[in-house]
């Protein structure tokens, strides 16, 4: 089957997979024990969180491993709104958030927070300008995605990092889609904030981070908790976070010559079906886009039923981000640009990865123009 949903998620590569059984059999015990097993286990954990932190310009202290992007995301909004719940009430975020960001906003706001959700531009960009006008003297934080996963709009993380330190306030960004794809230094770009997952960039599932500043303070979500320097409860899970780094380091280490390669799928892809004139429009940004994720919108078709039809074909697309599927709703991010719900429900998602070739994206164009014209063919008849 030809896979083109690596926005999804990706198949573990040879050197995690490697990684982990090495981690598992060596490494196996609690980092968390004082005997020479759990601290030889410890030192491997130590050395991961120093790699890691070299990999997007932090300081190992402030990395925290967790299970995956939604913890991720959960426990570092929680964790820091908690802490400075004494400065104010008011956050904000994006209408175009990754869902586990999205929901959690919205059980805030049932919590008392006031949140402002940025609006967005036709290419899924916000107007800087719109979130320093958002910003109030309560204002404690604001959460921003680097790249949306539908669409892969890039948004200007380090103009954005710039006016909201000066202004004081936190920012968290959501760095899954990102991480591994262009880089990310979270000095640079004044970050206070980011989540990352293992299982976008060819490790396992079930592994994440979080990086915060060691000069913000934080409050546990979980009171007691020993694990992560409290950030979280439960024994750590070094073998899978030894996998994770081992695919971070590999995939940073290619990641110009990765993204060179991305580039020209992407350009093949849009070149075939401009050549075959299919009723088809790109979303998201011209410019300001990840290379591996090409929204598209198919005109006078659900994105469901392209998607189900490129099944039959033995090909793997998707109608979105994976975490809303099975939900009625059109795609939110489409709904944010502007389309109709109509409109919104006619679009599909294809993402590539480092085992995608241009005879794939060939295979795909053709498999599309069928549906295209088996559809025109019956609104014919």
């Amino acid at each position: 089957m030809i896979y083109l949903d690596y926005a999804a998620t990706t198949p573990m590569s040879k050197e995690a997979i490697n990684a982990y059984v090495e981690a598992a059999s060596a490494y196996f015990g609690n980092a968390s024990s004082l005997h020479d097993i759990g601290s030889n286990a410890d030192r491997l954990l130590t050395l991961c969180r120093k790699e890691l932190a070299a990999l997007i310009g932090g300081e190992k202290r402030g990395v925290y491993f967790t299970s995956g992007g939604t913890e991720s995301n959960i426990l570092a909004i929680r964790s820091l709104v908690a802490a400075h719940r004494h400065r104010g009430n008011h956050l904000i975020t994006t209408e175009i958030e990754h869902a586990s960001l999205y929901h959690l906003f919205q059980q805030l706001e049932m919590e008392g927070f006031d949140v402002t959700y940025l609006p967005v531009d036709r290419f899924g960009q916000i107007d800087v300008d719109d979130l320093e006008r958002a910003i109030t003297p309560k204002t404690i934080l604001a959460s921003i995605q680097h790249a949306n996963s539908e669409i892969g709009t890039i948004q200007p993380i380090a103009e954005i990092g710039r006016r909201l330190r000066r202004l004081g306030v936190i920012f968290h960004s959501d760095c899954v889609q990102t991480f591994g794809k262009i880089r990310i230094d979270v000095k640079k770009m004044s970050v206070d904030s980011l989540s990352i997952s293992a299982h976008k960039i060819y490790g396992p599932k079930g592994v994440g981070a979080v990086y915060i500043d060691p000069r913000i303070k934080w409050q546990p979500c979980f009171p007691n908790a020993t694990h992560e320097y409290g950030f979280r409860p439960g024994t750590v899970n070094v073998p899978g976070i030894t996998s994770f780094i081992t695919a971070a380091q590999h995939i940073c280490d290619n990641m110009d010559s990765e993204h060179a390669r991305l580039e020209q799928l992407r350009r093949c892809l849009l070149a075939l079906i401009h050549e075959k004139s299919l009723p088809v429009t790109v979303e998201g940004h011209p410019d300001a886009r990840l290379p591996h994720i090409v929204g598209l919108s198919v005109h006078g078709i659900e994105g469901q039923y392209v998607m189900l039809e490129c099944n039959r074909d033995n090909i793997a697309i998707s109608t979105g981000s994976t975490c809303q599927i099975g939900k009625q709703a059109p795609p939110r991010t489409m709904l944010a640009v502007g389309k109709s719900i109509e409109e919104a429900k006619q679009f599909i998602r294809v993402s590539f990865g480092k085992w995608t070739t241009e005879k794939d994206i060939c295979q795909f164009v053709s498999s599309l123009e069928r549906i295209c014209q088996q559809r025109k063919e019956l609104e014919i008849s």
